[in-house]
């Protein structure tokens, strides 16, 4: 079982890792970062139940947190771009349907004369 002060220091290495490298991460590396932040928080979570934080832990976390702007702000960029791709893709779509939907291949074309 881990001490709570060594959840809150591998919590605070992750975080750094991260922020000294947030303009250049990739979307992988934040899909990592948040899944193994998860497994931390949910550690330290189990083990405030037996022994809540003192001034020192709080004042950690508190360190910790104040990076999550930067990050929520990377996330927020991925998940536009994500987004702007989406919609260029649906609208190529529904211009490329138009135009398809507007002529059957297999139709027969008749003239009558008066």
């Amino acid at each position: 079982m881990y001490s709570m002060d060594k959840l809150i220091g591998e919590l605070e290495q992750l975080t750094i890792q991260i922020i000294s490298n947030i303009e250049v991460v990739t979307q992988e590396e934040l899909e990592n970062f948040v899944a193994e932040r998860q497994r931390i928080i949910d550690a330290i979570g189990t083990e405030v139940e037996s022994s809540p934080f003192n001034a020192a832990q709080k004042d950690k976390l508190a360190r910790i947190m104040s990076h999550d702007s930067a990050i929520v702000a990377r996330m927020n960029a991925y998940r536009l771009d994500a987004l702007e791709g989406l919609q260029k893709r649906n609208q190529a779509k529904m211009q490329r349907s138009a135009y398809e939907s507007a002529y059957t291949p297999d139709s027969i074309l008749m003239d009558r004369r008066k």
